[in-house]
């Protein structure tokens, strides 16, 4: 997914990825899987979150306008793809070994042509 991104990145112009990372929020939000997520990214990830617990993450969702779609059900990634018992101390060796196996640039390639753009527009924030 990292790898996706960055292409839509590149594409875009920008200069770094943003994500909604929390420091042990979920399995692969732990120190070694961030460290394993970061190892395959070519651009900075920025994570403003990464202090923060779920309830101070909740608040500011409600203070920029962002809490109710937040909220809305849909499958996403995690639900599908995670399985029952995660790994949360992922080690880089073992990550590299498993995606030699792995065409990453058709995976990609796979991934990008079913992007779709949704643009969402939410109030201005007031301070």
């Amino acid at each position: 997914m990292v790898r996706i991104a960055e292409e839509l990145a590149r594409k875009e112009h920008c200069w770094a990825l943003v994500t909604g990372d929390s420091l042990g929020q979920v399995a692969s939000q732990t120190p070694h899987n961030l460290c394993a997520i970061e190892d395959a990214a070519e651009f900075p990830i920025l994570r403003p979150l990464i202090g923060m617990d779920k309830r101070e993450i909740i608040d500011e969702a409600k203070r920029i306008g962002t809490y109710d779609i937040s909220i809305e059900p849909d499958q996403d990634c995690c639900k599908l793809f995670v399985p029952p018992h995660p790994s949360t101390k992922t080690r880089i060796e073992d990550v590299k070994k498993i995606e030699h196996m792995l065409d990453i640039p058709a995976l990609v390639k796979r991934g990008l042509e079913n992007v779709e753009l949704i643009e969402l527009s939410f109030p201005p924030v007031t301070e």
